[in-house]
Formats: structure tokens, sequence, C-alpha cells
């Protein structure tokens, strides 16, 4: 082949360094970015942290004076937000099926509209006490096996038996189950201490059924079951003698696929009781804890601090940054005046442009997401003012529009970000939401239809429930078209149970 030269013109874009930087700050979570921070303090000597201030806490800081944004030898630049205005902010258990994880019916439940917490310990205006530590949230007190040893020490046991109960208190699961089998259990522990006689592995085998013994007479009541049934039967043991105990010990026992489908009249010929009596064994077995562990389970250290608050402002809301979210940095006065005045300060000339790179890139992801959340807020006031039920459809791209950035900077911006506001805690795209039809013309969001479904579940008759299908006919009644599959996934994802299981015996 010849070896040409050819002229082409075309337009492309160039991500640079510092737009490439902007746009992976601007997707990263409250979290994330003061881990960011906190490797940039290490690795960057031209960035610190204002005076007074602890490099790896944020708090309320002022915003950079356009000045200081324009001026590129400031030595002062700082990143956060201030200003005038104050930020500060004045059922029943229900079988699904017999495993235990599916034991309540999540009616009871909604994760789906927001984390309705208060407001944590960093988050401005929680107006609560002071000093409450956000490690009380994760729960300090002692675990399920902690508990469980304490009653162990006051036990006289021999120390064969002890061992025994030790071994068991180890080998159970969060929920306060067995995890495993004993034979399983057994065959472990042969195998650690190198039994290889069988009549040693039969031996201690016969001590762990003794351990389990001791294990299942402890607080809390149906500890160390293998299984739900045997779970419910221990604590069934607990209760005063009578008919309904005793029918519900043989539900427990060979029946609870039965009484997950409520099925009166099989329960009644299997048990051999009336089904009134089978009524009453059914409020036993409701009242049992499905999950002993549960109450020693620790809360999971998730503590969402919200980027943004919305406040009442006159007739309006009023959307401004939590101050306690942005990080207070500055470049560094000694290093900056080492090398101003040097030509081809080369490397740190470099850092230099980089530490006041990072300072505006994370001024501008604030001044981003408080520009997409005062737009959400303008679109859904009547959210703030009356709750989920008039929440009006929204989609990225309005917003994208309005603000003149991009559909896909929306998304970023929304993702992992949260609003407190006077009804909770919400991700950013909690208030984005498809739209339905209306008999006026008009559009409903798919947010206030599920709020609209809940209602109605809340206020239908135990005895007769809703269906999905006369659930679509009331909303209809309301001038919204909703098929009922449409129906059904909105319950789904609002965890309701189906018509037939949210039915009182």
């Amino acid at each position: 082949m010849k070896p040409t030269l050819q002229v082409r013109l075309s337009q492309h874009l160039a991500l640079t360094p510092q737009l490439q930087q902007s746009i992976r700050l601007l997707q990263l979570s409250t979290l994330e970015l003061h881990q960011e921070v906190e490797q940039m303090l290490e690795q960057n000597p031209f960035l610190e942290p204002e005076e007074d201030a602890n490099p790896f806490e944020f708090g309320p800081a002022e915003r950079a004076t356009s000045s200081q944004k324009e001026e590129s030898d400031s030595a002062g630049a700082t990143v956060g937000e201030g200003g005038d205005e104050p930020a500060a902010m004045d059922g029943a258990a229900d079988f699904g099926t017999t495993e235990r994880d599916d034991w309540e019916n999540g009616t009871e439940r909604d994760d789906f509209d927001g984390i309705r917490e208060t407001p944590s310990a960093g988050t401005s205006g929680s107006g609560g006490d002071e000093d409450f530590e956000p490690q009380e949230r994760g729960g300090s007190g002692p675990s399920l096996q902690d508990h469980l040893r304490v009653q162990l020490s006051g036990m006289r046991l021999s120390p064969t038996d002890a061992a025994a109960v030790m071994v068991l208190i180890e080998s159970l699961d969060e929920d306060g189950y067995l995890d495993g089998t004993l034979e399983d259990i057994a065959e472990r522990l042969a195998d650690s201490l190198e039994m290889g006689d069988e009549e040693q592995r039969e031996n201690l085998l016969d001590q762990l059924r003794c351990g389990l013994h001791w294990l299942q007479s402890m607080e809390p009541t149906g500890v160390g079951a293998r299984n739900l049934s045997e779970c419910l039967a221990l604590q069934l043991r607990h209760r005063p003698a009578c008919a309904a105990r005793d029918c519900a010990l043989a539900i427990c026992r060979d029946q609870l696929e039965l009484l997950a489908r409520r099925d009166m009249k099989k329960l009644a010929a299997a048990t051999g009781f009336d089904e009134a009596t089978v009524k009453l064994a059914q409020g036993l077995i409701v009242a049992c804890e499905p999950k002993p562990g549960r109450p020693f389970a620790k809360a999971e250290a998730l503590i969402v601090i919200p980027d943004v608050i919305v406040v009442k402002s006159g007739r309006n809301w009023k959307a401004s940054l939590n101050p306690d979210v942005m990080p207070k940095l500055r470049v560094s006065d000694l290093y900056a005046q080492a090398i101003r005045g040097q030509r081809g300060g080369g490397n740190l000339s470099a850092r230099l442009q980089e530490a006041r790179w990072f300072i505006r890139n994370i001024q501008q992801r604030f001044d981003t997401i408080l520009r997409v959340s005062q737009a959400i807020v303008e679109r859904q006031k009547n959210f703030f003012t009356h709750g989920e039920i008039a929440m009006k459809p929204l989609v990225l791209r309005e917003i994208a529009d309005e603000l003149g950035l991009h559909e896909s900077t929306i998304s970023r911006v929304t993702t992992a970000k949260y609003m407190s506001t006077p009804s909770g805690t919400f991700e950013l795209k909690y208030f984005f939401g498809s739209s339905l039809n209306t008999d006026a013309g008009g559009n409903a969001s798919s947010t206030a239809v599920r709020a609209l479904i809940k209602q109605f579940v809340a206020a239908e008759s135990t005895v007769k429930p809703l269906s999905d299908s006369q659930i679509a006919d009331m909303l209809e009644e309301q001038g919204i078209q909703v098929a009922r599959r449409t129906v059904a996934k909105y319950r789904e994802a609002l965890k309701i149970a189906p018509a037939n299981l949210r039915k009182a015996l």
C-alpha cells in the first residue's frame, strides 16, 4: 500500500481531566465524597482544611466569593455554602409462607416511600437531642450471643454441658435459629478436634443434644430452634394449657401450610378441633415471635444525611444545602507562597492547579445539586403541602430542559442524594414518577396512585379485603385509568399482601 496524507474535518467532545473529575464528583454520594476528600487531603499537599476545622469532618463553611473563583493565584479559595438564611428546620403479623422470612405481612413496612426517620445528628435543625451520637442508631446493646452467655454463666452446669451449650450459642444465626443440624455441627466439631473414633463422635452428638435442651430453656423463648415449627412450638409450650394451645401446637407441627392458606375448614378437619378453637389457636400463633433474635439484631449502620433541606418560606418552599455535608477546604497559604514567583514549577504547579480545580468542582457539585433540588421543589410544591397523594408526574427530561442541563446530569444528581422534608427524608429520585391518564384529560403521578392504593387498603374491611380489580375500579371512580395488573404491581411495590392473605380469620 502506498502511504498517503489525508485531511479530515470532524467534531468530537474532548473530556478534559477537570471535566472528568467534575462528572465523577457529581455522581458520588455524601459518604463517597467524604472519602474522596480524605484521599485528596492525603495526596495533595496544597489542599488543606480550613483553620479550626477537622480535616476528617464536614461542617458549615462559607461559599467562596466570585473573586476567589476567578483569581487563579488565590491561596484562600474555599468550598462551602452559607448565607443569611438559616438552614435549620423549625398491623398484625401474617402468614405468607411457612418460611420465617415471609412470616410478616409487608403492609406494616413502607420502604418504597423513603426513609421516614428523624434527621440524623449531622442534619441541621433535627430538633432532637444535641448530644445524640450516630452510634446510638446502630444499636449499642448486647448481642444475642452475649445475652445467652450471661445466662449460661448463671447456670450450674457441668463443664461438658456448658461447653456444649457454648458451641451451640456460637452456631446461632442472627434470627436465633440453629445454623445447621446437630449432626452437621457435631461433624464439624469432631473434625476440628480430630476425632476419628465413631464412638467418640456419637458421644459428642449426645452431648450436643443435651446442650440443645439447655439452650432452648433460655431467654428469649424459641432460641435454638431448628425451624419455624419448632420455634413456635417452644413459645406455645410456655402458654397456659388449654384447647386452643393444643390446637396451635398441632397446627405448628404439621399444618402451617394450611394456616398460611387460611383454609379453616381443612384445618379443623386435620386437627380435630372446631373452627372457633382454630381461630383462637391462630391468634396464639400470630402472637409468637418468628425471629427470637430480632430484638438483639444491630441496626444496619446506614445513616442517611440529607444533602438538601426543604423549609417553609412564606407561602412557598425553599431548598437549601445542608452545610453539614459540605467540606471546608482551601489551598494552603504556605505551599502556594513557596512556589509563587517561580517559573517552571513543574509538578508542584500541577498539584497546585489540581487543588484549585478540586475545590471548584466540589463547589460546582453542590451548586448543581441545589439548582436541581429547587427545581424539584417548585414542581412538587403540592407534595410538601398535602403529602404524597398530591405528587405530580415528573421525568428527568423536564428538569433537564428547565435548567439547560443534560438528562444524564440530572440522573447523576438525583442518585444517592437525599432531601430532608417535614414529611421525612427522601432520595431525590423519589420525586420523579411516570404519569397515568385521567378522565379529565390530565395526568396523575404513579406515586399519588400508590398513595391512594394505601389509603384504600387501610380503610378496607378486614373481613372482605379489596381485590386488585376492585381497587382498579375505585381508582377509575377517582378518574384515574389503571389496569388491574398495574394495581398488582404497585401493591407489590408497597409490600401489601394479596387480598386472600389480608383477610382476617
